[in-house]
């Protein structure tokens, strides 16, 4: 059994911890960007904490098929549609909502990730991606993986009506019901 001492060092160095802890997680709030991102079969959001949606852009990725290399993404990659050599295709890396392509997803995020960072971050970003609500785990994983290799801190997976229902301010914590109906693009 403790002794009282014994209990109050433990309480104390629990609560210095948790000091500590706080202060490191404020101090990277400083330095890095919380970074919401809707990634949709025909186009995807980004979030930026403080800064609201800072990109609205069609989930195409231009692709070198020789090397291939990311090109561009977004409005970019779609304008190039039609108008470069034919090594170079546009792809679609999302098909019904979860990624069709994982390199190419990944290549398309970490062009959005560092489109909207600062480039001389200390931290990573920490990503809340919606996803719908039906995929499965190893399509959930894949979403989380391919956004780790873009560069993201951490991922936290969100499902799309719940992140819509938070979005439009409904009472998600309450007893009451709601709808959400998300046509989406694809």
């Amino acid at each position: 059994m403790l002794t009282k001492n014994a209990l109050n060092l433990k309480d104390f160095l629990t609560r210095a911890k948790n000091t500590f802890v706080n202060r490191i997680n404020k101090v990277q709030g400083i330095f890095s960007s919380d970074i919401g991102i809707d990634l949709g079969t025909a186009n995807t959001l980004v979030y930026v904490k403080g800064k609201g949606i800072v990109l609205a852009e069609p989930s195409v990725v231009a692709v070198d098929s020789t090397t291939n290399e990311v090109l561009a993404v977004g409005h970019k990659a779609k304008s190039m549609l039609g108008k470069t050599p034919r090594r170079i295709h546009a792809v679609r890396p999302m098909k019904d909502g979860v990624i069709a392509d994982f390199e190419i997803a990944e290549g398309m995020l970490k062009a959005l990730i560092k489109r909207v960072t600062p480039s001389r971050t200390l931290f990573r970003p920490k990503i809340l991606i919606a996803v719908p609500s039906g995929i499965t785990g190893v399509e959930k994983r894949a979403v989380e993986d391919s956004a780790l290799h873009a560069g993201a801190q951490e991922v936290v997976l969100i499902d799309e009506p719940m992140a819509a229902a938070i979005g439009v301010d409904l009472p998600v914590h309450e007893p009451s019901a709601n709808m959400i109906i998300d046509i989406g693009g694809g």
